[in-house]
């Protein structure tokens, strides 16, 4: 990496650039984080406050989650990464600054760090349509450091990864209790709330019956229960229920790109980022047979579909999750307020993804692999399929747990003949691309038979 292509921090145009670009790019993004990048301080600094309010009220019964005291002891004995972190929380601290001068709280040292990330362990989400609130805390703790030279290089960091890996799993366990449902209501600031089911598009998830059943909680049974709900399927219809030649997209999500011919090794850590299939499928055994192939990825929001349906009929060869990065992002990106979006390409190289190859009985096709990535804490990744599994068109994969986050679905050479949808313009960055539904035609695919080559309306 080039000392060129990390922030600088003491440049004060990088400032000017950076809110600017914040306000230009970020409306397009729902449900990451506030649309003005002055209410992620002022938000930031309100979680701060919060956990520390909750310290002082707990006293010498305060206690860091098992998970953090982890990582605290994992820095203790470690040095140097201990000081990049320090570093990173420092540079971070310097961007807080700049949009908010005065700032009262914010993440100062590693203390800070620890008691906020401890506060968010055990507090679920609030639906909170103001700008002033971010529905993705993680990553509104991080995305000023994410931003910065340190942070690049922590991000990275194996033994720092594990670690923050196993406090997102408490936290995704926290989420999956009964307890978290507290905000999964009809209340102002729950996720069922009038604002929520339009921002949320729930008619199309809760049908009425439900919510007569249980007018509370509508059914669901934790926060992540809400998140992943299950889409009422007449919503979501089938294209090319008998037509093998229609591939359907496996998700719901915006069009990140269309990329043909790629190839098995590749510079991923550019500006165009390129797609390198010997990292993507991380050791796979069929990752030659992809040589030349194609890529299509998509770009899930917080408030689109979470769980992800096979494009193909076939039988599963391969079901795994690859772990891997979870806020690192690219630097020649420069400062990215959406904590990680701008760097969907690179991400399907080296983050946390989930692998599921599936083999079509038409060698024209062949194999197709559905590739699940998870963005900052958007990292859990529950594959619902095995080896051996027979799996038809439309039918479930697996899920996401909270939130939004990419897919990639990956073609062998030759075996598209024309792809259905628009690949977005290479200056429309991140997810500026036309919508896609789950289980809707995104391509047509070569086969062997005649009749099922024509194109699908």
């Amino acid at each position: 990496m080039k000392t060129s292509d990390l922030v600088k921090l003491d440049n004060p145009k990088h400032f000017e650039q950076t809110s600017l670009q914040y306000q230009r790019r970020f409306g397009v993004i729902a449900g990451y984080l506030p649309k003005d990048i002055i209410h992620i301080g002022k938000w930031l600094s309100d979680l701060v406050e919060h956990s520390y309010k909750e310290k002082e009220t707990a006293g010498a019964n305060y206690t860091l989650a098992p998970s953090i005291l982890e990582m605290k002891a994992m820095l203790t004995h470690n040095k140097e990464l201990e000081s990049q972190v320090n570093k990173m929380i420092e540079e971070g601290l310097l961007i807080h600054k700049k949009y908010e001068p005065d700032v009262k709280y914010g993440i100062k040292s590693l203390d800070d760090l620890f008691v906020a990330m401890n506060y968010i362990l055990h507090n679920a989400p609030k639906f909170q349509p103001e700008v002033s609130h971010s529905a993705f805390p993680m990553s509104g703790l991080f995305v000023y450091m994410m931003a910065t030279p340190s942070g690049w290089i922590v991000f990275k960091n194996q033994a720092f990864n594990d670690s923050l890996r196993n406090i997102l799993q408490a936290w995704c366990d926290f989420l999956d209790s009964p307890e978290t449902l507290s905000v999964v209501t009809t209340q102002p600031d729950g996720w069922l709330s009038p604002a929520s089911v339009i921002a949320n598009n729930l008619n199309e998830f809760v049908t009425e019956e439900t919510k007569i059943k249980d007018p509370v909680h509508w059914g669901f049974k934790s926060f992540n229960d809400y998140f992943h709900r299950q889409i009422i399927l007449l919503c979501r219809p089938l294209d090319g229920p008998d037509n093998d030649a229609v591939i359907v997209s496996a998700n719901d999500g915006t069009i990140y790109r269309v990329a043909r011919n790629v190839k098995l090794s590749d510079n991923f850590e550019t500006k165009s980022q390129n797609y390198s299939l010997k990292n993507m499928l991380g050791g796979s055994p069929y990752t030659d047979m992809f040589k030349g192939g194609d890529v299509l990825q998509t770009f899930l929001s917080g408030h689109d579909y979470h769980r992800w349906r096979a494009p193909i009929t076939g039988e599963i060869v391969e079901a795994r999750v690859i772990n891997g990065y979870m806020f690192s992002e690219l630097p020649v990106e420069g400062w990215d307020p959406t904590a990680g979006t701008y760097s969907q390409g690179y991400e399907a190289n080296v983050n946390t993804r989930g692998l599921i190859i599936i083999k079509h009985d038409d060698p024209k096709i062949g194999l197709v692999a559905v590739m699940p990535i998870g963005i900052t804490e958007i990292s859990s990744i529950k594959i619902e399929v095995g080896v051996g599994d027979h799996v038809k068109k439309g039918e479930e994969l697996g899920t996401f747990s909270y939130g939004g986050s990419s897919l990639c679905l990956i073609f062998q050479k030759g075996a598209i003949k024309q792809f259905t949808v628009v690949n977005p313009a290479p200056d429309v960055n991140s997810n500026n691309g036309p919508y896609v539904r789950v289980r809707a035609q995104v391509a047509i695919a070569n086969t062997s038979s005649k009749i099922n080559t024509h194109l699908t309306t």
